[in-house]
């Protein structure tokens, strides 16, 4: 995840680019005209659909990102490219056809109830000019992508010879090429790195019904041959997504509450893309896609997803390493902004934690019963010598701080170098915060920052001095 962060990978975004328009009302009565609902519309919104929101999650990610594309000379066309470059999309390579309608789709909403949709577009293949036209004015440039994303919604951009010509040049250029398909042809994405159909899309694609690994494997290996794909790749909804290069493997989901699946394909295929460039393995990218997709599906409509969220996310089902829940003060302060912003509940606690003990653990296990998010303060070896003598600490701050990230009931711990954490609750400002039994009737620093104070009794007989008082044989 780290050299994710460092790295800005040049992606090209080749596809079917659209608006998607909203229109928001609400309805409390029936036309007199028509047996039809009157809407009495609230606002309207706007954003990019299509292959626009595959450009949308490759830049959330931190991609620099340019499209190429084919609109219509229409009102419509002058508002898209409006939307791409205000987010820094590089428009240089889409081609406005005179005729042509450029893509849009309005919902109207009543009530939160989608009530009708009408769509304005053109849907047939453009013309061998205009494919040619985009082609040639990659030949110059094309070795600068890390990757290139053909993302196809039908509408007549990926044409057979705009497809083939992309793959070849691309292909001759040593960069990978990876489609989101449609249809049941997939003869016209043949020598692409790899597609990403659903399993839905890969049954119709390859006749073959999708039950058992077994029929898994037997469409994945006939997608890679007939496709000559490098990489043979199918997403399986909540099962996860399955890969074939040398061997089947399927990297399970890891999502964990599902609102709504829109655009969950073009998050995947983003995610790939990114992490590939970023030199991540197929194996790797597969399972930050998984990840990825994971998040996007607990939010409501077409969505996109930070590198920070997909940390996050991966932290709290507890599959990352131990460094990853190790913050420092402004990483933490960030997190804690945005978790707040989702409604959770952040608990707080500290301590030295040297010689760690059941009775620790028991102590931590209920702090984090009392929030959502339960962030450690951990203090820093000189801060221990000074409240504990010359001999502590025994084991030092980066050790202690990699066991106590280590456990299920801690989200993030915080190493701090004051004898107190009071700065440190000052900044988070915690919901809960918990100290030990023995605070009971004592001043607690850092309360005035706190909407509430618990005290947690320590299990009898369990702590670091008697540890160490036990192992000296005293």
């Amino acid at each position: 995840m780290k050299i994710l962060k460092n790295f800005s990978p040049n992606i090209l975004v080749i596809g079917d680019l659209m608006i998607d328009h909203y229109l928001w009302g609400s309805c409390e009565r029936i036309s007199p005209e028509a047996p039809v609902q009157v809407v009495d519309i609230a606002k309207e919104t706007t954003v990019l659909g299509g292959a626009g929101n595959v450009i949308n999650n490759l830049k959330v990610l931190g991609a620099k990102v340019s499209v190429g594309s084919v609109i219509g000379d229409d009102d419509n066309g002058i508002e898209l490219v409006d939307m791409l470059k205000k987010i820094g999309v590089d428009t240089n390579n889409i081609i406005t056809l005179q005729g042509r309608k450029t893509s849009k789709k309005s919902r109207v909403i009543a009530s939160s109830q989608q009530v009708l949709r009408y769509d304005k577009e053109s849907k047939e293949d453009i013309s061998k000019t205009a494919s040619d036209e985009i082609i040639n004015s990659l030949k110059e440039t094309v070795s600068d992508y890390d990757a290139v994303v053909l993302s196809d919604y039908g509408k007549g951009v990926l044409s057979q010879d705009l497809c083939q010509g992309i793959i070849k040049l691309c292909n001759k250029e040593s960069v990978k090429v990876l489609v989101d398909p449609k249809g049941s042809d997939y003869s016209k994405y043949r020598g692409a790195y790899l597609l990403t159909p659903n399993k839905k899309d890969a049954i119709t694609a390859t006749s073959i019904d999708i039950k058992d690994k077994e029929s898994l494997k037997k469409a994945l290996l006939k997608l890679k041959q007939e496709c000559d794909l490098a990489i043979s790749l199918i997403t399986l909804s909540e099962d996860g997504i399955a890969t074939y290069d040398n061997e089947m493997k399927i990297f399970p989901t890891v999502a964990k509450e599902v609102y709504d699946v829109t655009g969950a394909g073009d998050t995947v295929i983003a995610s790939i893309a990114f992490a590939l460039s970023a030199g991540k393995s197929i194996d790797e990218a597969a399972a930050f896609a998984n990840l990825a997709a994971g998040v996007v599906v607990g939010k409501i409509g077409s969505a996109t997803v930070t590198l920070d969220e997909i940390e996050e996310y991966e932290a709290s089902l507890h599959k990352s390493t131990s460094d990853a829940h190790i913050k420092s003060f402004e990483d933490i302060n960030a997190i804690v902004e945005r978790y707040r912003k989702n409604g959770k509940k952040i608990v707080f606690t500290n301590g030295c934690f040297d010689i760690l003990h059941v009775g620790h653990v028991k102590y931590l296990q209920e702090a984090k019963s009392f929030g959502d998010v339960l962030i450690v303060g951990l203090n820093s070896d000189a801060s221990v010598k000074r409240l504990k003598g010359e001999s502590r600490p025994i084991n030092i701050a980066q050790d202690r701080a990699y066991l106590l990230a280590a456990l299920e009931a801690v989200d993030f711990v915080v190493p701090f170098e004051d004898d107190t954490p009071y700065e440190l609750i000052k900044m988070i400002k915690p919901d809960t915060l918990v100290k030990g039994g023995d605070y009971e009737g004592k001043d607690v620093v850092g309360t005035e920052f706190a909407r509430e104070l618990k005290l947690v009794d320590f299990v009898d007989g369990k702590s670091t001095t008697m540890t160490i008082k036990k192992i000296q044989g005293e």
